[in-house]
Protein backbone atom coordinates (compact mmCIF):
# COMPACT_ATOMS: atom_id res chain seq x y z
CA UNK A 1 0.00 0.00 0.00
CA UNK A 2 1.33 3.78 -0.76
CA UNK A 3 0.55 6.76 1.01
CA UNK A 4 -0.89 9.82 -1.18
CA UNK A 5 -1.68 12.98 1.60
CA UNK A 6 -2.33 10.84 4.37
CA UNK A 7 -5.16 8.52 2.00
CA UNK A 8 -4.45 5.09 1.95
CA UNK A 9 -4.90 3.89 -1.90
CA UNK A 10 -3.92 0.28 -2.96
CA UNK A 11 -1.42 0.45 -5.92
CA UNK A 12 -2.83 0.09 -9.15
CA UNK A 13 -0.18 -2.66 -10.25
CA UNK A 14 -1.06 -4.88 -7.38
CA UNK A 15 -4.59 -4.91 -8.33
CA UNK A 16 -3.94 -5.58 -11.79
CA UNK A 17 -1.59 -8.50 -11.10
CA UNK A 18 -4.39 -9.93 -8.72
CA UNK A 19 -6.74 -9.65 -11.48
CA UNK A 20 -4.90 -11.36 -14.16
CA UNK A 21 -4.08 -14.17 -11.61
CA UNK A 22 -7.62 -14.65 -11.34
CA UNK A 23 -8.74 -14.21 -14.87
CA UNK A 24 -6.50 -16.90 -16.10
CA UNK A 25 -7.20 -19.66 -13.36
CA UNK A 26 -10.72 -18.35 -13.95
CA UNK A 27 -10.35 -19.49 -17.46
CA UNK A 28 -9.47 -22.98 -16.45
CA UNK A 29 -12.38 -23.00 -14.32
CA UNK A 30 -14.65 -21.97 -16.70
CA UNK A 31 -13.52 -23.80 -20.04
CA UNK A 32 -13.93 -27.21 -17.70
CA UNK A 33 -16.10 -29.93 -19.16
CA UNK A 34 -18.58 -31.32 -17.17
CA UNK A 35 -19.83 -33.81 -19.80
CA UNK A 36 -20.20 -37.63 -18.31
CA UNK A 37 -21.18 -40.77 -19.33
CA UNK A 38 -23.66 -40.11 -16.89
CA UNK A 39 -24.62 -36.75 -17.73
CA UNK A 40 -28.04 -38.37 -19.76
CA UNK A 41 -30.24 -38.61 -16.79
CA UNK A 42 -32.28 -40.71 -16.27
CA UNK A 43 -30.60 -43.83 -17.03
CA UNK A 44 -32.77 -46.64 -16.94
CA UNK A 45 -29.98 -49.18 -16.52
CA UNK A 46 -30.06 -49.31 -12.96
CA UNK A 47 -27.08 -52.84 -12.72
CA UNK A 48 -24.43 -49.87 -14.70
CA UNK A 49 -24.79 -47.09 -12.27
CA UNK A 50 -24.43 -49.99 -8.88
CA UNK A 51 -21.10 -51.44 -10.36
CA UNK A 52 -19.63 -47.94 -11.78
CA UNK A 53 -20.96 -46.45 -8.36
CA UNK A 54 -16.99 -45.75 -7.45
CA UNK A 55 -16.58 -43.70 -10.24
CA UNK A 56 -19.31 -42.03 -9.77
CA UNK A 57 -18.12 -41.27 -6.64
CA UNK A 58 -15.32 -39.57 -7.87
CA UNK A 59 -16.43 -37.86 -10.38
CA UNK A 60 -18.64 -35.93 -7.13
CA UNK A 61 -15.79 -35.66 -5.71
CA UNK A 62 -14.14 -33.62 -8.48
CA UNK A 63 -17.36 -31.41 -8.60
CA UNK A 64 -16.73 -30.15 -4.85
CA UNK A 65 -12.83 -29.36 -5.45
CA UNK A 66 -14.10 -27.70 -8.76
CA UNK A 67 -17.11 -25.92 -6.87
CA UNK A 68 -14.80 -25.05 -4.11
CA UNK A 69 -12.12 -23.69 -6.70
CA UNK A 70 -14.99 -21.10 -8.11
CA UNK A 71 -16.18 -19.60 -4.80
CA UNK A 72 -12.11 -19.17 -4.08
CA UNK A 73 -12.24 -17.05 -7.43
CA UNK A 74 -15.48 -15.18 -6.56
CA UNK A 75 -13.97 -14.39 -3.49
CA UNK A 76 -10.91 -13.04 -4.85
CA UNK A 77 -12.53 -11.02 -7.50
CA UNK A 78 -15.14 -9.53 -5.39
CA UNK A 79 -11.78 -8.37 -3.06
CA UNK A 80 -10.21 -6.66 -5.78
CA UNK A 81 -13.73 -5.30 -6.73
CA UNK A 82 -13.80 -3.45 -3.51
CA UNK A 83 -9.99 -2.74 -3.72
CA UNK A 84 -11.12 -1.18 -7.31
CA UNK A 85 -14.27 0.74 -5.73
CA UNK A 86 -12.36 1.85 -2.72
CA UNK A 87 -9.44 3.48 -5.05
CA UNK A 88 -11.88 4.79 -7.15
CA UNK A 89 -13.76 6.89 -4.34
CA UNK A 90 -10.35 7.48 -3.23
CA UNK A 91 -9.28 8.88 -6.72
CA UNK A 92 -12.48 10.87 -6.91
CA UNK A 93 -11.77 12.63 -3.41
CA UNK A 94 -8.35 13.32 -4.30
CA UNK A 95 -9.87 15.22 -7.60
CA UNK A 96 -11.81 17.41 -5.90
CA UNK A 97 -9.29 18.66 -3.40
CA UNK A 98 -6.74 18.73 -6.35
CA UNK A 99 -9.63 21.24 -8.26
CA UNK A 100 -10.29 23.12 -4.94
CA UNK A 101 -7.15 23.65 -4.25
CA UNK A 102 -6.50 25.22 -8.17
CA UNK A 103 -9.32 27.04 -8.21
CA UNK A 104 -7.65 28.81 -4.94
CA UNK A 105 -4.71 29.56 -6.28
CA UNK A 106 -6.04 30.61 -9.53
CA UNK A 107 -7.87 32.96 -7.05
CA UNK A 108 -4.80 34.47 -5.73
CA UNK A 109 -3.93 36.26 -9.14
CA UNK A 110 -7.88 37.16 -9.64
CA UNK A 111 -8.70 40.92 -9.23
CA UNK A 112 -11.31 39.50 -6.95
CA UNK A 113 -9.20 37.53 -4.57
CA UNK A 114 -7.56 41.07 -4.10
CA UNK A 115 -10.25 43.01 -3.13
CA UNK A 116 -9.84 44.68 0.57
CA UNK A 117 -12.46 42.86 3.11
CA UNK A 118 -14.40 46.17 3.44
CA UNK A 119 -15.20 46.26 -0.45
CA UNK A 120 -15.89 42.65 -0.08
CA UNK A 121 -18.42 43.19 2.87
CA UNK A 122 -20.12 45.71 0.99
CA UNK A 123 -20.53 43.24 -1.97
CA UNK A 124 -21.76 40.51 0.49
CA UNK A 125 -24.88 43.22 1.51
CA UNK A 126 -25.78 43.58 -1.76
CA UNK A 127 -25.90 39.72 -2.39
CA UNK A 128 -28.78 39.98 0.47
CA UNK A 129 -32.37 38.73 -1.07
CA UNK A 130 -34.74 41.70 -1.33
CA UNK A 131 -37.28 40.34 1.16
CA UNK A 132 -37.62 41.55 4.45
CA UNK A 133 -36.68 38.21 6.60
CA UNK A 134 -34.02 35.48 5.86
CA UNK A 135 -34.35 31.91 5.99
CA UNK A 136 -31.34 30.17 7.17
CA UNK A 137 -30.98 28.02 3.44
CA UNK A 138 -27.57 26.98 2.20
CA UNK A 139 -28.42 27.91 -1.47
CA UNK A 140 -29.38 31.87 -0.74
CA UNK A 141 -27.31 34.74 1.46
CA UNK A 142 -25.63 35.11 3.58
CA UNK A 143 -25.46 31.16 4.18
CA UNK A 144 -24.32 30.52 0.59
CA UNK A 145 -21.26 33.14 1.11
CA UNK A 146 -20.04 31.15 4.14
CA UNK A 147 -19.42 28.02 1.58
CA UNK A 148 -17.21 29.66 -0.98
CA UNK A 149 -13.71 29.44 0.66
CA UNK A 150 -12.11 29.73 4.07
CA UNK A 151 -11.83 33.87 3.36
CA UNK A 152 -15.16 34.50 2.16
CA UNK A 153 -16.61 32.07 5.39
CA UNK A 154 -14.52 34.56 7.46
CA UNK A 155 -15.61 37.48 6.28
CA UNK A 156 -18.92 36.63 6.14
CA UNK A 157 -19.38 35.11 9.37
CA UNK A 158 -17.90 38.48 11.10
CA UNK A 159 -20.11 40.95 9.44
CA UNK A 160 -22.92 41.10 11.74
CA UNK A 161 -25.12 43.16 9.35
CA UNK A 162 -25.52 40.05 7.45
CA UNK A 163 -27.11 38.03 10.17
CA UNK A 164 -30.07 40.78 11.60
CA UNK A 165 -32.43 39.50 9.43
CA UNK A 166 -34.39 35.94 10.40
CA UNK A 167 -37.20 33.86 9.67
CA UNK A 168 -38.34 31.14 12.09
CA UNK A 169 -40.60 28.84 12.47
CA UNK A 170 -42.12 27.15 15.63
CA UNK A 171 -41.32 23.27 15.12
CA UNK A 172 -41.24 20.12 17.78
CA UNK A 173 -38.88 17.01 17.87
CA UNK A 174 -35.47 16.09 15.90
CA UNK A 175 -36.57 18.50 13.27
CA UNK A 176 -36.47 21.27 15.77
CA UNK A 177 -33.37 20.48 17.76
CA UNK A 178 -31.61 20.55 14.34
CA UNK A 179 -33.52 23.64 12.92
CA UNK A 180 -32.73 25.70 16.19
CA UNK A 181 -28.73 25.35 15.90
CA UNK A 182 -29.19 26.65 13.05
CA UNK A 183 -31.14 29.28 14.31
CA UNK A 184 -28.91 30.04 17.44
CA UNK A 185 -25.81 30.30 14.91
CA UNK A 186 -27.33 33.16 12.78
CA UNK A 187 -28.72 35.25 16.17
CA UNK A 188 -24.62 34.63 17.50
CA UNK A 189 -23.20 35.55 14.55
CA UNK A 190 -25.20 39.05 14.98
CA UNK A 191 -23.36 39.89 17.64
CA UNK A 192 -25.59 42.23 19.57
CA UNK A 193 -27.28 44.20 16.62
CA UNK A 194 -30.82 44.88 16.67
CA UNK A 195 -33.03 41.89 15.10
CA UNK A 196 -35.56 41.88 12.50
CA UNK A 197 -37.40 38.89 13.02
CA UNK A 198 -40.39 36.89 11.47
CA UNK A 199 -42.19 34.29 13.37
CA UNK A 200 -44.63 31.61 12.08
CA UNK A 201 -47.33 30.34 14.74
CA UNK A 202 -49.99 27.80 13.50
CA UNK A 203 -50.24 25.94 16.44
CA UNK A 204 -51.12 28.62 18.71
CA UNK A 205 -47.68 28.34 20.52
CA UNK A 206 -44.62 29.76 20.68
CA UNK A 207 -42.50 27.89 23.50
CA UNK A 208 -39.48 26.57 21.49
CA UNK A 209 -39.17 29.67 19.60
CA UNK A 210 -39.53 31.78 22.92
CA UNK A 211 -36.63 29.28 24.91
CA UNK A 212 -34.23 30.04 21.67
CA UNK A 213 -34.79 33.82 21.74
CA UNK A 214 -34.21 34.73 25.38
CA UNK A 215 -30.93 35.62 25.05
CA UNK A 216 -31.10 37.71 22.30
CA UNK A 217 -34.52 39.40 23.77
CA UNK A 218 -32.98 42.84 24.05
CA UNK A 219 -31.57 42.80 20.22
CA UNK A 220 -35.62 42.19 19.13
CA UNK A 221 -36.29 45.95 17.39
CA UNK A 222 -38.78 44.37 14.20
CA UNK A 223 -41.04 41.80 15.21
CA UNK A 224 -43.41 40.25 12.38
CA UNK A 225 -45.83 37.07 13.50
CA UNK A 226 -47.99 35.20 11.61
CA UNK A 227 -50.75 33.20 12.87
CA UNK A 228 -53.93 31.24 12.31
CA UNK A 229 -56.97 30.40 15.05
CA UNK A 230 -55.00 30.51 18.18
CA UNK A 231 -53.26 33.77 19.20
CA UNK A 232 -49.98 33.18 21.36
CA UNK A 233 -48.38 35.55 24.11
CA UNK A 234 -46.57 37.85 21.98
CA UNK A 235 -43.38 36.68 23.11
CA UNK A 236 -42.40 38.39 26.25
CA UNK A 237 -43.22 40.68 28.44
CA UNK A 238 -39.86 42.77 28.62
CA UNK A 239 -39.66 43.10 24.69
CA UNK A 240 -38.54 46.54 25.72
CA UNK A 241 -36.11 47.08 22.36
CA UNK A 242 -39.07 46.48 20.33
CA UNK A 243 -40.30 49.43 18.21
CA UNK A 244 -41.59 47.91 15.29
CA UNK A 245 -44.61 44.90 15.21
CA UNK A 246 -46.34 43.49 12.47
CA UNK A 247 -49.45 41.07 12.88
CA UNK A 248 -50.98 38.70 10.67
CA UNK A 249 -53.89 36.27 11.11
CA UNK A 250 -56.07 34.30 8.49
CA UNK A 251 -59.11 34.37 10.58
CA UNK A 252 -61.50 37.16 11.59
CA UNK A 253 -62.35 35.64 14.67
CA UNK A 254 -59.34 36.27 16.73
CA UNK A 255 -58.95 39.65 16.92
CA UNK A 256 -60.50 40.11 20.77
CA UNK A 257 -57.53 37.94 21.19
CA UNK A 258 -54.95 39.90 19.72
CA UNK A 259 -55.92 43.13 20.58
CA UNK A 260 -55.75 41.73 23.97
CA UNK A 261 -53.15 40.21 23.48
CA UNK A 262 -50.87 43.52 22.23
CA UNK A 263 -52.55 45.59 25.37
CA UNK A 264 -50.75 43.48 27.95
CA UNK A 265 -47.42 43.96 26.55
CA UNK A 266 -45.22 46.63 27.53
CA UNK A 267 -44.49 48.45 24.66
CA UNK A 268 -43.30 51.54 23.00
CA UNK A 269 -43.43 51.16 19.61
CA UNK A 270 -43.36 53.23 17.26
CA UNK A 271 -44.56 51.30 14.26
CA UNK A 272 -47.64 48.48 14.37
CA UNK A 273 -49.29 46.74 11.50
CA UNK A 274 -51.90 44.61 11.72
CA UNK A 275 -53.01 42.38 8.55
CA UNK A 276 -56.05 40.51 8.08
CA UNK A 277 -58.70 42.29 10.65
CA UNK A 278 -60.70 45.21 10.64
CA UNK A 279 -60.95 47.01 13.98
CA UNK A 280 -63.73 49.11 15.25
CA UNK A 281 -63.69 51.87 17.72
CA UNK A 282 -64.36 49.28 20.81
CA UNK A 283 -61.16 47.36 20.09
CA UNK A 284 -58.99 50.15 19.23
CA UNK A 285 -59.85 51.68 22.66
CA UNK A 286 -59.08 48.61 24.48
CA UNK A 287 -55.33 49.49 22.84
CA UNK A 288 -55.07 52.94 24.15
CA UNK A 289 -51.44 51.89 26.55
CA UNK A 290 -50.08 50.93 22.86
CA UNK A 291 -50.72 54.46 20.67
CA UNK A 292 -48.93 56.78 22.30
CA UNK A 293 -45.42 56.58 20.89
CA UNK A 294 -46.81 55.30 17.50
CA UNK A 295 -45.51 57.37 14.17
CA UNK A 296 -46.49 54.50 11.41
CA UNK A 297 -50.03 52.28 11.35
CA UNK A 298 -50.96 49.95 9.29
CA UNK A 299 -54.52 48.89 9.94
CA UNK A 300 -57.90 48.23 8.91
CA UNK A 301 -60.87 50.24 10.17
CA UNK A 302 -64.76 49.39 10.12
CA UNK A 303 -66.04 53.23 11.19
CA UNK A 304 -65.12 56.89 10.52
CA UNK A 305 -65.30 57.76 13.65
CA UNK A 306 -62.37 55.04 14.87
CA UNK A 307 -60.41 56.77 12.13
CA UNK A 308 -60.96 60.11 13.73
CA UNK A 309 -60.40 58.09 17.45
CA UNK A 310 -57.34 56.14 16.64
CA UNK A 311 -55.61 59.46 15.30
CA UNK A 312 -56.77 61.39 18.75
CA UNK A 313 -54.74 58.25 20.51
CA UNK A 314 -51.72 58.97 18.14
CA UNK A 315 -50.48 62.85 18.74
CA UNK A 316 -46.85 61.68 17.17
CA UNK A 317 -47.92 59.88 13.74
CA UNK A 318 -46.39 60.25 10.60
CA UNK A 319 -47.33 57.94 8.49
CA UNK A 320 -50.67 56.09 8.47
CA UNK A 321 -52.04 53.35 5.97
CA UNK A 322 -55.55 52.66 6.47
CA UNK A 323 -57.74 49.75 4.63
CA UNK A 324 -61.20 51.84 5.00
CA UNK A 325 -63.56 48.53 5.79
CA UNK A 326 -66.40 50.79 6.68
CA UNK A 327 -69.75 50.14 7.09
CA UNK A 328 -73.09 52.24 7.40
CA UNK A 329 -74.35 55.78 5.84
CA UNK A 330 -72.36 58.71 5.94
CA UNK A 331 -72.15 60.72 9.35
CA UNK A 332 -71.28 63.91 10.90
CA UNK A 333 -68.02 63.72 12.15
CA UNK A 334 -66.97 66.54 14.54
CA UNK A 335 -63.59 68.31 12.56
CA UNK A 336 -60.44 67.06 13.74
CA UNK A 337 -56.78 68.47 12.69
CA UNK A 338 -54.22 66.10 13.21
CA UNK A 339 -50.62 68.32 13.35
CA UNK A 340 -47.93 66.04 12.26
CA UNK A 341 -49.65 63.38 10.16
CA UNK A 342 -47.12 63.57 6.70
CA UNK A 343 -48.35 60.47 4.61
CA UNK A 344 -52.09 58.99 4.21
CA UNK A 345 -52.55 56.21 2.38
CA UNK A 346 -56.48 54.69 1.66
CA UNK A 347 -57.33 51.78 0.26
CA UNK A 348 -61.17 51.34 0.31
CA UNK A 349 -62.57 48.08 0.15
CA UNK A 350 -66.04 48.66 -0.31
CA UNK A 351 -66.25 51.05 -3.34
CA UNK A 352 -70.48 50.79 -2.81
CA UNK A 353 -70.07 52.90 0.45
CA UNK A 354 -67.85 55.95 -0.61
CA UNK A 355 -70.16 58.03 1.07
CA UNK A 356 -68.80 56.81 4.60
CA UNK A 357 -65.12 58.00 2.98
CA UNK A 358 -66.57 61.10 2.15
CA UNK A 359 -67.93 62.01 5.83
CA UNK A 360 -64.13 61.20 6.87
CA UNK A 361 -62.56 63.93 4.47
CA UNK A 362 -65.19 66.38 5.67
CA UNK A 363 -63.74 66.31 9.32
CA UNK A 364 -60.31 66.06 9.05
CA UNK A 365 -57.63 68.78 8.80
CA UNK A 366 -53.69 67.68 8.12
CA UNK A 367 -51.70 70.69 7.81
CA UNK A 368 -48.41 68.79 7.32
CA UNK A 369 -49.29 66.11 4.70
CA UNK A 370 -47.09 65.68 1.76
CA UNK A 371 -47.96 62.44 0.05
CA UNK A 372 -52.03 61.01 -0.13
CA UNK A 373 -52.73 57.36 -2.04
CA UNK A 374 -55.97 56.05 -2.42
CA UNK A 375 -57.19 52.83 -4.46
CA UNK A 376 -59.89 50.93 -5.02
CA UNK A 377 -62.47 54.05 -4.67
CA UNK A 378 -64.50 53.69 -7.17
CA UNK A 379 -66.57 56.45 -6.90
CA UNK A 380 -63.96 58.80 -5.89
CA UNK A 381 -65.66 61.72 -3.47
CA UNK A 382 -63.75 64.55 -5.32
CA UNK A 383 -65.09 67.53 -4.28
CA UNK A 384 -64.29 66.80 -0.74
CA UNK A 385 -61.21 65.85 -1.09
CA UNK A 386 -60.58 69.29 -2.73
CA UNK A 387 -62.48 70.94 0.31
CA UNK A 388 -60.12 69.01 2.32
CA UNK A 389 -56.82 70.30 0.27
CA UNK A 390 -58.24 73.94 0.91
CA UNK A 391 -59.02 73.15 4.49
CA UNK A 392 -55.87 71.84 5.60
CA UNK A 393 -53.30 74.02 3.39
CA UNK A 394 -51.15 71.50 3.20
CA UNK A 395 -47.69 71.33 1.71
CA UNK A 396 -48.76 68.22 -0.63
CA UNK A 397 -46.15 66.88 -3.00
CA UNK A 398 -47.52 63.68 -4.59
CA UNK A 399 -51.36 62.60 -5.24
CA UNK A 400 -51.44 58.94 -6.22
CA UNK A 401 -54.30 57.26 -7.21
CA UNK A 402 -54.31 53.56 -7.72
CA UNK A 403 -56.31 50.56 -9.40
CA UNK A 404 -60.26 50.88 -9.23
CA UNK A 405 -59.54 54.97 -9.29
CA UNK A 406 -60.56 57.33 -11.81
CA UNK A 407 -60.31 60.72 -12.96
CA UNK A 408 -60.81 63.02 -15.58
CA UNK A 409 -58.37 65.59 -17.04
CA UNK A 410 -60.67 68.26 -15.42
CA UNK A 411 -60.61 66.61 -12.16
CA UNK A 412 -57.09 66.74 -12.03
CA UNK A 413 -56.35 70.22 -13.41
CA UNK A 414 -58.51 71.19 -10.62
CA UNK A 415 -56.34 69.84 -8.02
CA UNK A 416 -53.59 71.55 -9.58
CA UNK A 417 -55.00 74.53 -9.20
CA UNK A 418 -55.09 74.50 -5.47
CA UNK A 419 -51.88 73.06 -5.06
CA UNK A 420 -49.75 74.17 -8.18
CA UNK A 421 -46.43 72.00 -7.59
CA UNK A 422 -48.85 69.40 -7.06
CA UNK A 423 -47.26 66.03 -8.70
CA UNK A 424 -50.90 63.80 -9.53
CA UNK A 425 -50.29 60.26 -10.55
CA UNK A 426 -52.55 57.52 -11.76
CA UNK A 427 -51.51 54.02 -12.39
CA UNK A 428 -54.41 51.98 -12.89
CA UNK A 429 -51.79 49.31 -13.19
CA UNK A 430 -50.83 49.21 -9.32
CA UNK A 431 -53.34 46.61 -7.27
CA UNK A 432 -51.48 45.33 -4.82
CA UNK A 433 -53.22 46.08 -1.36
CA UNK A 434 -51.80 48.08 1.31
CA UNK A 435 -53.12 45.62 4.62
Amino acid sequence: MQTFDNIMISPVPDIIGALQTILASSRAIISANLDTPYSSFPNTDHSVIELKDRCISAIVAERQEQSDATLHEISALETVMHGIQNLREQLVKKKGEITQSMNLHKGLVSPLWRLPNEILSEIFVHCLPTHHHLWPASVSAPMFLTNICRRWREVAANMPKLWCRLRLQEAEGRNWQRTAFCYDLWLKRSQGLQLSLSLGCFQGRLTNIQSLLRPYINQVSSLSIHVSRQVPELMFTDLLALEELTISVLYLDVLPAVAQSISRQRLTLRSLSVKGLAFDLQCLSSLNSVWAHLTNVEIAITQPNAVIHMLRLCPNLSSFTIRAAFVGHREVLEPFTHTELRSLRIDQSNSVLTETLSGLFDALSLPKLRVFEARYVRRWPHEELKAFLVRSNCPLESLTFGFGVTMTDKQRAEYIAIIPSLEVVVDSLRQDHFV
